[in-house]
């Protein structure tokens, strides 16, 4: 009978000893040293893992699924999947532990990087132009945590962006049967995404972003659905949401300031918007998931 695979926070941690921001990150060799460099199978409940491998070689076990390590490559794990590792003793590198909820783009998601992200992966590197700027930016990313200096987040999630997006690139393999329609929906989604990511706080309506597009209000929403499951003004909520349930965990202001920094004009009015669509008051959810993340 096989044993269950344990959940964990961070391998081994109890389960009260919890990451202290939205981002964790550690040298592979810090943890692993500690269990004779290898990791047995566990998983993460809401944390999505990024290991570097700038060093040493081992094994990534995915399941009952083994993948030889060879540096450079990075490894990307989605929540609630069992994975462990064997590493030699050279190992070197660094590993980030983010929590899911603060993604680009939500695992699972009908966006080509979201379908990734879903998916554990083994990324090699290997010498090209991209692979040296993924290594510098991982790099990047791990001082900038470490130095804990004022105005980092903006830094973090740019770095943190900037990496996926370039991995997922790296590790995709040309799509033959790729029809043309999905490709223009593809880069309609892209540039939605990044409107989106201008105005969101402007609070705009679709017909903006279908103007911005060059689409109809009614075709922009069928494009949307397609790919990613949710219509225009869903997905436009579901920004505002994310933002705020970042605000409200990792933020000490008031609900009426967080409101504000939305772009809401009215703190009842974004209180009656977060329990519409989350179930729980702002001020209810904010108590509820610090306990639980323990921030």
């Amino acid at each position: 009978m096989k044993r269950p695979v344990p959940t964990y926070e961070l391998y081994g941690e109890d389960s009260g000893e919890r990451p202290d921001f939205w981002l964790h990150c550690e040298t592979i060799p810090s943890r692993s040293r500690l269990h004779h460099w290898e990791i047995g199978l566990h998983r993460h409940e809401s944390f999505f893992q990024i290991l570097y491998i700038a060093e040493g070689s081992g094994d990534a076990l995915f399941g009952e699924t083994v993948r030889s390590i060879s540096p450079p490559a990075v490894i990307t794990i989605p929540p609630a999947v069992s994975h462990g590792f064997r590493f030699s003793p050279a190992i070197d590198g660094f590993v980030f532990t983010v929590l899911a909820s603060h993604l680009p783009v939500a695992p699972g998601g009908r966006s080509r990087l979201g379908n990734w992200l879903a998916t554990p992966a083994l990324t090699p590197l290997g010498e090209t132009e991209d692979g040296r700027y993924i290594a510098e930016t991982l790099q990047r990313l791990a001082e900038e945590w470490e130095a804990r200096r004022n105005n980092r987040t903006g830094l973090l999630d740019a770095y943190l962006t900037t990496v996926l997006g370039l991995t997922a690139r790296l590790a995709a393999a040309p799509r033959a049967n790729e029809s043309a329609a999905e490709s223009e929906n593809e880069r309609r989604m892209e540039r939605f995404d990044a409107l989106l990511r201008q105005h969101y706080l402007a609070h705009r309506p679709a017909a903006f972003y279908g103007r911005e597009l060059g689409l109809s209000p009614t075709h922009l929403n069928r494009v949307i659905r397609t790919m990613a499951g949710q219509s225009v003004h869903e997905v436009i909520a579901g920004r505002l949401l994310d933002a705020a349930r970042r605000e409200l965990v990792f933020t000490r202001a008031s609900v009426q300031e967080i409101s504000f920094r939305l772009g809401f004009s009215d703190a009842a009015y974004f209180s009656r918007f977060f329990l519409r669509h989350v179930g729980m008051t702002p001020r209810t959810w904010r108590i509820a998931e610090r306990q639980r993340l323990g921030v």
